[in-house]
């Protein structure tokens, strides 16, 4: 059994088949046990860690070792690096193995365990905001404009859309007691 210290890596980003055969052996028990533990969390099947430790090797060999090639010693260990590069693909493939989803548009409100608990509008006390701030958060939220909408509209920067908007945020906050992010 070969250590993957003794890989020759540069036949190997070359696709020598010998030096391929040896690293597959020897990063093998790495590369599954560093997958296994990531799809752990996902509950995916045997199948699914052999799938995604494929999934790894053909990475790697990939457009002419493209992937293989980017290998740094001094910035990593040949095994920390593999490490990262499987459970990156662990993860990749826990996420295209997700059950389909529909979209939320489709499904009847009573499905969904909420309430919409925002269809009334919020009373702002007169004088609490500025003219300015209550114009933008009108635009912003009532005619739900975008940031660079409201600036064109009013002729003014979008950065004193953002600070406006932020500051009338903290006094409502203030007013109707909740805490500051």
């Amino acid at each position: 059994m070969t250590d993957l210290n003794q890989i020759d890596l540069p036949a190997l980003a070359k696709g020598d088949k010998r030096t391929w055969d040896a690293f597959v052996v020897a990063s093998a028990p790495l590369i599954n046990a560093v997958i296994r533990r990531t799809l752990a969390a996902y509950r995916l099947s045997e199948e699914d860690v052999m799938d995604a430790a494929q999934d790894v090797f053909v990475r790697l060999c990939a457009n002419d070792f493209r992937l293989l090639k980017t290998y740094d010693p001094a910035r990593a260990g040949l095994s920390t690096w593999l490490a990262v590069v499987s459970r990156s693909a662990a993860v990749d493939h826990a996420r295209r193995r997700r059950q389909s989803t529909t979209p939320i548009d489709e499904v009847p409100e009573a499905f969904l365990g909420y309430e919409d608990r925002h269809t009334e509008k919020l009373k702002i006390p007169q004088g609490l905001l500025t003219e300015r701030q209550t114009l933008i958060l009108k635009c912003l939220y009532d005619e739900e404009r975008d940031v660079a909408e409201v600036a064109q509209l009013l002729k003014i920067d979008a950065q004193t859309v953002r600070s406006t908007h932020h500051k009338a945020l903290l006094r409502l906050r203030e007013h109707f007691g909740e805490e500051a992010p």
